[in-house]
């Protein structure tokens, strides 16, 4: 009975051995379904990457487009808004008997359509006589000394300045007083 409790001495395993053991090569098996799982990951983030890139592409053409779109309707706008201005200039001048009364009334309403057009288009007229002189919105071409005005104020406008949504399209002529 005493040899069937004892092992035989091939059976016992020393540590050593067994760590010998666990660090032996694999079998390539493992490493080849790894390396397949790393080229199925590689064509996903590469199918995606093209995706996002059709998608920037198609995203980039679509706002050009809008933009272009955008000018054009804002430009038709502007012309539709000019337009009746330019066919009453064209009526004025086509009117062969008219006095210079009538002449001057015909411009005085022609400048009515054109301040209503610039306002429907936001167009804001800047540079008044008596407004304080702002060197952002008015380009001083005269200087005064004038007791009756205050320090900086416009005393004379040689031209109209405007505004478009708080850009400045074109700075107002002026003369300044003291």
């Amino acid at each position: 009975m005493k040899d069937k409790e004892k092992k035989p001495p091939e059976a016992e395993v020393p540590p050593e051995q067994e760590a010998a053991q666990a660090q032996e090569p694999q079998p390539e098996q493992p490493l080849e379904d790894e390396l397949e799982k790393l080229r199925t990951e590689l064509a996903a983030q590469k199918e995606q990457y093209l995706r996002v890139l059709a998608e920037y592409d198609n995203f980039r053409k679509r706002t050009a487009g809008e933009k272009t779109a955008i000018y054009n309707n804002a430009v038709a706008d502007t012309v539709q808004a000019i337009l009746p201005i330019a066919d009453n200039i064209s009526l004025a001048l086509g009117q062969e008997n008219a006095s210079g009364e009538d002449m001057r009334k015909g411009v005085e309403m022609i400048e009515a359509q054109i301040e209503s057009a610039f306002e429907k288009l936001g167009v804001a007229p800047v540079g008044a006589v008596g407004e304080a002189f702002d060197p952002n919105l008015h380009n001083a071409v005269a200087h005064i000394e004038d007791e009756a005005l205050g320090e900086n104020v416009i005393s004379a406008v040689f031209q109209k300045g405007y505004t478009l949504g708080g850009r400045v399209v074109r700075h107002a002529m002026v003369q300044v007083a003291n």
